[in-house]
């Protein structure tokens, strides 16, 4: 296991789901460990340094935050380019931004209130319920993103529907002639409305088709994990050798340094930069029951501050 996948996620997550598929598209052995909704996360904070975004990826006492990281992972291991969001053609890049971003909040806000409420209730229960609509308030309180109350949220996730529809008069795929990173990545959002809405939405022939397609990936060989075993995996494992850094890296490397997002959900993850590549940066975090962690975080949307010694 030590040099395997874990995914550290919960079940209604829509990020997670996103690599839930490529897990199935893959066909790859990965391991489960079902976390809570919100913080604390028990299996998960003492090795993330304070991340709060879900999923996280961990292979053995490397780290790895965002989805943009974790598929890039997963196609390393598979060995599939097609799950490499670095690999994407020109033409993926305008709906792959939209998918994320735009699309992605607006799912979940298009959904009726009522039915939305009445889905978590269900789900967490009331106490679960009232604590993950805190945890969200505040995810959202300091970031510099804006989720869109429902009216606009549903104009704007049904223009998403609209422009994913007919660009798949085209073609088979999102990105083309055969499934991509993008396909997953615009799968999610129209998944999280299914989910949280409590009944399909009527899609379009060719979106539908599509939809049923992708879905059809399932999650691939999954192996459910105790919180144990994930933190005894991180225990007995020494980080990976690292990438070359880039030249004139800055912050410097061996810099004391804070790095969260931008948009949402910006609690900082604290360490030192041992790595930074045109993608990610790397932190190492020291602990006394894990020794060394190595904490991946992307470049793109994070900010990296230089901490200061007295």
């Amino acid at each position: 296991m030590n040099q395997s996948i874990i995914l550290h996620h919960y079940a209604g997550s829509p990020y997670s789901e996103k690599i839930r598929l490529m897990f199935g598209f893959a066909n790859i052995r990965w391991f489960s460990l079902l976390s809570p909704e919100q913080p604390p996360r028990p299996n998960l904070d003492p090795l993330a340094g304070g991340y709060r975004r879900i999923p996280v990826a961990q292979i053995g006492s490397d780290i790895f935050c965002d989805t943009s990281l974790i598929a890039k992972e997963l196609s390393e291991t598979a060995q599939s380019a097609a799950l490499s969001p670095t690999m994407l053609r020109n033409n993926e890049l305008a709906l792959l931004e939209q998918s994320e971003t735009v699309a992605a909040f607006a799912a979940l806000n298009a959904v009726p209130p009522y039915r939305l409420m009445g889905s978590v209730f269900r789900s967490l229960g009331l106490k679960g319920a009232f604590r993950l609509i805190i945890d969200r308030q505040s995810a959202f309180s300091d970031g510099a993103m804006r989720q869109p109350k429902h009216r606009e949220a549903k104009k704007l996730f049904h223009a998403y529907l609209l422009a994913l529809e007919n660009k798949l008069q085209e073609q088979s795929w999102a990105g083309g002639d055969s499934p991509s990173y993008t396909d997953f990545a615009s799968y999610h959002p129209i998944w999280c409305y299914h989910y949280y809405g409590g009944k399909p939405l009527i899609l379009g022939p060719n979106l539908n088709r599509w939809f049923q397609s992708v879905g059809e990936f399932g999650h691939g060989n999954r192996c459910e994990i105790e919180q144990t075993d994930a933190l005894d995996v991180a225990r007995s494992s020494e980080p990976r050798a690292l990438p070359d850094s880039i030249i004139d890296a800055s912050p410097t490397i061996g810099t004391t340094a804070s790095v969260a997002p931008v948009d949402y959900c910006v609690s900082p993850v604290t360490g030192t930069i041992v790595a930074m590549t045109m993608e990610r940066i790397i932190l190492a975090r020291e602990s006394t029951d894990f020794g060394t962690l190595h904490i991946h975080l992307p470049r793109a949307g994070y900010s990296v501050t230089k901490m200061h010694r007295e």
